[in-house]
């Protein structure tokens, strides 16, 4: 039996965990139902929609807490004292005030998720540079002085670049014994990186490391006609055996390309492994039975990067250099490309966020005692 002045704490666990389940219920099914049968609909940003679980965890401190604060109040005195000093005790208040606080957040984690509800046809004119990137696919690349692989970290760069590209346009050109165009001058973000997961080793049937033929290849994917900065990054271990890279870098620099260079690897260095069904069986090694060590030719790409007016920078396992890169690349003059058409998602966050921000304002401004007109009051039954 419930002592006087103190809360129903079994009637108000009692409606809470039924309005949990029943909420739980409603939710499941409502969030399947937009994710399944409405087509238009999507979530911006659906993790956050895990934050949901956090409701029933609240449920439960909540009541642990209203256990905790009538254990106190039978502490405090006596049934006839208690009675008499905390007679404005009210469960149904509080009971109130934690459901419009519990389940106004609710509302407002469902805004955070991002709801998108139909679609608009936006245009967009972009503008930026024309840049191709020179990718060394030898099998030097597949040395592992960086994490996990000199082509990995390559490949990693180029993921980086790709999503730092706004309004540019972008080619690939991979290159070991000789050059290919893998990619042709594209505004297509997405077909970049679709190619790019094709780059490896196996990109190049003849091996070597033909950088001159790489600039020379990526000068020609220009288009002359098209007004613009144009830039070239060549990304490498720079163990050139094969042309004159440093004076490819000049004749692009003749031309107003600019020429950057990214060093994969380290000047330590580190053997070339031999792989069967992705695992290490070995290390390759020279005609004399010595294993072969791979080294960083920094000092070759900072001659060419100086011969072709732009930067070097070497990459590390923690750090590809591109973002100082980018904003040298960002320096350079742009000039409209193209109009894009694109399909934008409408935002609908604003209506659970309203619903949310009511029903918080409403618990907070929501006492959890009964106001008495007068001190008299609190002596009547």
């Amino acid at each position: 039996m419930r002592r006087p002045g103190t809360y129903h704490w079994g009637a108000v666990a009692g409606i809470v965990l039924a309005i949990e389940v029943i909420a739980a219920v409603i939710w499941t099914g409502l969030l399947f139902l937009l994710d399944q049968e409405v087509k238009a609909f999507r979530w911006e940003r659906p993790e956050v929609l895990w934050s949901l679980l956090a409701g029933p965890v609240l449920g439960l401190l909540f009541l642990l807490d209203l256990a905790w604060r009538n254990r106190a109040l039978k502490r405090f005195a006596d049934i006839g004292t208690l009675a008499r000093m905390v007679r404005g005790n009210s469960s149904l208040r509080v009971l109130l005030r934690f459901l419009l606080l519990r389940h106004g957040l609710t509302f407002v984690v469902i805004a955070l998720a991002g709801p998108q509800f139909g679609t608009r046809l936006e245009e967009v004119k972009s503008q930026g540079i024309d840049l191709v990137v020179a990718i060394d696919v030898s099998n030097s690349m597949e040395c592992e002085d960086l994490r996990p692989s000199r082509m990995e970290a390559a490949r990693r760069a180029m993921s980086q670049l790709t999503d730092r590209l706004r309004g540019d346009r972008l080619g690939i050109v991979v290159f070991a014994g000789e050059a290919f165009v893998q990619l042709p001058i594209t505004s297509d973000r997405s077909a970049a990186k679709l190619f790019l997961n094709t780059v490896n080793t196996n990109s190049v049937g003849t091996q070597g490391t033909a950088i001159g033929a790489a600039i020379e290849l990526a000068m020609e994917s220009f288009d002359t006609e098209v007004p613009g900065s144009k830039a070239i990054i060549v990304i490498t271990d720079g163990e050139n055996h094969e042309d004159d890279a440093e004076g490819a870098a000049r004749d692009a620099a003749a031309k107003g390309i600019v020429v950057h260079t990214i060093g994969m690897g380290t000047p330590e260095g580190g053997p070339l492994p031999i792989r069967r069904n992705g695992q290490v069986t070995g290390f390759r090694k020279d005609e004399r039975g010595n294993t072969v060590v791979s080294r960083l030719n920094e000092a070759m790409l900072q001659r060419i990067a100086a011969e072709g007016n732009g930067a070097y920078v070497r990459a590390t396992s923690g750090s590809s250099g591109i973002e100082q890169l980018v904003e040298d690349l960002r320096s350079l003059d742009t000039t409209e490309k193209d109009t894009y058409a694109f399909t934008a998602h409408e935002d609908q966050f604003q209506y659970p966020l309203g619903v949310g921000a009511i029903l918080v304002l409403l618990g907070l401004s929501f006492g959890e005692r009964r106001h008495w007109r007068t001190k008299w009051s609190t002596a009547r039954v």
